[in-house]
């Protein structure tokens, strides 16, 4: 068959080219772990083994079972690895106890997600047949977890690893942002994937319907986080009961970090991330840079697209929500960065010209090849919220004195999305403001149209003086690209349009842009974590407070003609649950009684002076 077979002959080719055969591990506790292994047959000499750890299932099973997709691309499919997948400890066909995300063992001789990866090694070494004695792994969001843990205490046979949106530490990503808790995506996630699983099983866990397409309606009437497992869960769903359980950066959530562990770090790395990633954006960033930081001598490289969770992986990469990125950046990535990176440190393939960090600039819709990140030749630059919802390049005056007010309502929330959705939208961190801008709680300000292009790189921070009525509230910052009139964007096809309308020009043909508040980056506080996440202490009444909101790293250029805007709110529903607003040791747990309206207030004095930073390349 054609090496060169279109989709629809891709599976056939990969039949016609791989065998496939079912193992069970051994681990050094007795305990077996379910795999497959995808030998491939059109190559004549040894070959490198390509191993990927999932909880998600290996399927399908049985002696007539194939996958119609082989590792992370066609290009090392074709190149003949030898693919190796396995269930987790405690999933699907594996045996043992399945722990999320966990804790590294404490015992001599005990087991962990570590141990497991180095004990599969050894095995395959010795037991695949044809292999050339040098080991890859890779995985996206949590095989790209199982990826980043491969790394510690790892197998002299691992030389080159691709944690792809990795969960790093879950207090940060995913479930939880800075204390306020994701609701929608632990909620759908767990209400399948947390089922106990009492023995090895092909069958895939019972499916959960909320009985509508509604999320802010299905969320809203729910109430409390507490009431989802009076009502929904019935206590059934172990590690939700924990998530909801631990609000503070406790000792539950630091035994689940990985990144106190990375030490002595070998293999070659090439971390993955999606600016535009729902669910894993701290990961990759936070891995790349405890890597950098500790480990000088390592050749590890970071990769950031415009993608969302796993784009690069599935799709070409191009679009996202209305914003068209001009280019297939997921085939770039596979072709030009993802496989030369494997062959050259698994199969002897040249070294690769790859950037210390490859990033794409989202707002100029270009790759950037940078030898550090964040960049080193950066200025940083302070934009000041200002009177008259202005954001100003200078601090207010010594005299000057001033604050923006709403009403924070719990039981009227603003939405996160203009969509009907019952889960997380993955484009509302591109989606178009406006919906937002024009309520009254939420503040927006608004910078003046820009006369040159201005690149935001690196790091992003909200410096938010919030004084309160109440005794706790939740900030949230959005960094906002606004579109000036007379721009425009391809239409999209059909079959990528997203939940949300994309505004279109009178002919129909393309999408307008005119005044478009695209969104570019945002994050969410819970006030209560300002001075520490360990413990939650209460507004101080009657005085500004100071929220330091970390919104992550972009790189994205503001275009000549465009403005840069902020806006801030309290609610944002019902991607982040609701908080309370009045005093509670656990938001999660509030009882109905709990949610009151409040009075938040954002200052800009002098003293206060409320501002965004962050750094500006040339």
């Amino acid at each position: 068959m054609d090496d060169l077979a279109g989709e629809s002959d891709w599976p056939k080719w990969l039949r016609a080219h791989y065998e496939r055969r079912e193992v069970r591990i051994p681990m050094r506790d007795g305990v077996s772990l379910f795999t497959t292994i995808y030998r491939p047959k059109h190559r004549a000499t040894p070959a490198p083994i390509l191993l990927t750890r999932t909880p998600y299932s290996v399927a399908p099973y049985g002696p007539e079972g194939f996958r119609e997709t082989l590792g992370p691309s066609r290009e090392l499919a074709r190149a003949g690895y030898i693919f190796v997948y396995q269930d987790v400890r405690g999933r699907w066909m594996s045996e043992g106890e399945f722990v999320d995300v966990r804790p590294a063992a404490k015992a001599v001789g005990g087991t962990d997600d570590t141990t497991d990866t180095f004990d599969t090694i050894e095995w395959l070494l010795a037991n695949a047949k044809g292999n050339n004695g040098k080991v890859g792994m890779w995985g996206v969001s949590y095989p790209g977890y199982y990826a980043a843990v491969g790394m510690i205490d790892h197998h002299p046979a691992l030389v080159a690893v691709s944690p792809q949106a990795p969960i790093a530490d879950w207090y940060f990503d995913d479930f939880r942002h800075h204390g306020a808790f994701f609701l929608p995506h632990a909620f759908n996630f767990y209400a399948t994937f947390g089922w106990p699983r009492p023995k090895p099983t092909t069958e895939p866990a019972a499916g959960f319907s909320h009985g509508t397409t509604d999320g802010y309606g299905f969320f809203l009437e729910l109430g409390s986080v507490a009431n989802a497992d009076k009502v929904h869960f019935a206590g059934k769903r172990p590690f939700w009961t924990e998530l909801v359980a631990h609000s503070d950066y406790d000792q539950f959530w630091k035994d689940r970090s990985v990144l106190p562990r990375l030490h002595d770090v070998a293999p070659a790395v090439l971390v993955v991330g999606g600016w535009y990633d729902a669910e894993d954006l701290f990961g990759p960033l936070a891995i790349y840079r405890t890597i950098e930081q500790r480990e000088s001598g390592v050749d590890n490289r970071l990769v950031m697209g415009p993608w969302r969770h796993g784009g690069w992986s599935r799709d070409d990469g191009r679009r996202l929500g209305c914003i068209d990125f001009g280019a297939a950046t997921g085939d770039h990535y596979r072709a030009e960065i993802e496989a030369p990176f494997f062959e050259h440190h698994l199969d002897g393939g040249a070294k690769p010209e790859l950037a210390e960090a490859s990033v794409f600039d989202t707002g100029a819709r270009a790759w950037r090849d940078h030898a550090s990140w964040p960049p080193a030749a950066a200025t940083k630059t302070t934009l000041w919220f200002g009177e008259d919802h202005a954001l100003d390049t200078v601090a207010p005056p010594a005299s000057g004195a001033g604050a923006d007010s709403w009403v924070s309502d719990p039981a009227a929330p603003v939405p996160f999305t203009s969509a009907v959705d019952i889960g997380m939208l993955t484009e509302y961190m591109v989606e178009d403001q406006r919906f937002a801008s024009r309520r009254p709680d939420v503040l927006t300000y608004s910078g003046a149209v820009l006369e040159r292009d201005v690149t935001i790189a690196g790091p992003i921070s909200a410096h938010v003086w919030l004084s309160s009525t109440a005794a706790d509230a939740d900030v949230v910052v959005k960094l906002i690209d606004v579109w000036p009139e007379g721009e425009t964007q391809p239409l999209l096809p059909a079959d990528k349009a997203p939940a949300y309308a994309c505004p279109r020009t009178a002919d129909r043909k393309a999408i307008d842009m005119g005044g478009f508040q695209q969104m570019v980056r945002s994050e969410v506080f819970r006030a209560r974590y300002r001075k520490g996440y360990e413990r939650g202490r209460p507004l101080e009444r009657g005085r500004p407070n100071e929220v330091v909101v970390p919104l992550q790293d972009v790189l994205h250029t503001f275009r000549k003609g465009h403005r840069i805007m902020v806006q801030v709110q309290s609610t944002w529903f019902p991607l982040v649950d609701r908080n309370p607003q009045s005093w509670t040791k656990n938001p999660l747990l509030a009882p109905e009684s709990a949610f009151v309206r409040a009075t938040h207030r954002v200052h800009r004095s002098r003293g206060h002076a409320s501002r965004i930073e962050f750094a500006v390349v040339p």
